[in-house]
């Protein structure tokens, strides 16, 4: 399992926890609530306020079946709400599947690239980011958003999804980014059936060998709401599954994640420091039964 620090990134000694202001209208689970520059920007302060390590910017929607905003709107919508947030001293990624966006949000300040294709969308995303030395967060990937779904075919979804992943690796690689930089996401919910999500989950230890640190993407994603269904099957709210995303959050820190990324920060802060606290007294434990078997 990595321990690998990340340059640049806070290292608490524990999972880290990113918290998301969705600067759209259109966002799956908040969508237009962060819309405003200003309120955006209160957002995130609030965000790190109740314990969040990186607060994460994006200004397009990735939900199933949306539609893309132009260049010129995704960069008016993040660029003055990352700069703002980095000027109060917040660490601060940008959730962008487009290269110019990538280096606009570095040079206001963004200390992490957040790109939900892992370079697939825009060929140009990892030599921007390999010149900017900044972290990468490589995803795994199928499709845009309009036919994601139709993408989600897979025989065993844990070794195609790392066999996907590694192939990235090599390819951002190969464009210059370091070993270092690169951070590794799953990608639960995209191209990915409920079954493929819980599989993805209780593979962590396996997506790890990889070498990477591990970020994990749970949080009011459909297949949640859609475990916790009614007695006629409807689904929960997205903001009805913020407890099922700290059950996620504590069991992914425990499994060995580098970060989870989460709209409701407070009590998923709390969950990465129960986790925390439970990995350290499990190795001090085996410790001490390795010692008693030398006795």
């Amino acid at each position: 399992m990595t321990t690998r620090r990340v340059p640049g990134m806070p290292d608490p000694g524990r999972c880290l926890v990113m918290g998301v202001v969705n600067v759209t209208p259109d966002s799956f689970s908040d969508g237009g609530e962060w819309f405003d520059f200003d309120t955006a920007i209160r957002h995130g302060l609030d965000l790190v306020g109740e314990g969040a390590d990186i607060v994460d910017v994006g200004g397009e929607s990735t939900r199933p079946g949306a539609a893309r905003v132009s260049l010129e709107e995704e960069l008016r919508r993040v660029e003055p709400v990352i700069r703002a947030l980095a000027q109060e001293g917040v660490t601060v990624s940008v959730d962008t599947m487009r290269a110019e966006v990538a280096e606009v949000a570095v040079e206001a300040g963004a200390k992490l690239v957040n790109d939900v294709s892992g370079g697939l969308a825009d060929p140009a995303m990892p030599r921007v980011v390999a010149a900017t030395g900044v972290p990468y967060v490589v995803m795994h990937w199928r499709g845009h958003s309009r036919d994601m779904d139709s993408r989600a075919i897979y025989a065993d979804v844990v070794v195609e999804v790392a066999e996907e992943l590694r192939k990235r690796v090599d390819s951002v690689l190969a464009e210059g980014v370091s070993e270092e930089q690169i951070v590794l996401d799953p990608g639960l919910g995209f191209s990915k059936k409920p079954q493929h999500n819980w599989a993805l989950l209780a593979g962590i230890g396996r997506l790890t060998e990889l070498g990477h640190p591990l970020i994990i993407g749970a949080s009011r994603k459909r297949f949640l709401g859609r475990l916790l269904a009614d007695a006629e099957g409807t689904p929960r709210p997205f903001s009805g599954s913020d407890d099922a995303t700290l059950a996620v959050t504590a069991l992914a820190a425990r499994a060995g994640a580098w970060c989870v990324r989460v709209h409701q920060v407070g009590p998923n802060a709390d969950a990465v420091r129960v986790a925390a606290a439970w990995r350290a007294a499990d190795k001090g434990h085996a410790g001490q039964n390795a010692d008693e078997g030398r006795r």
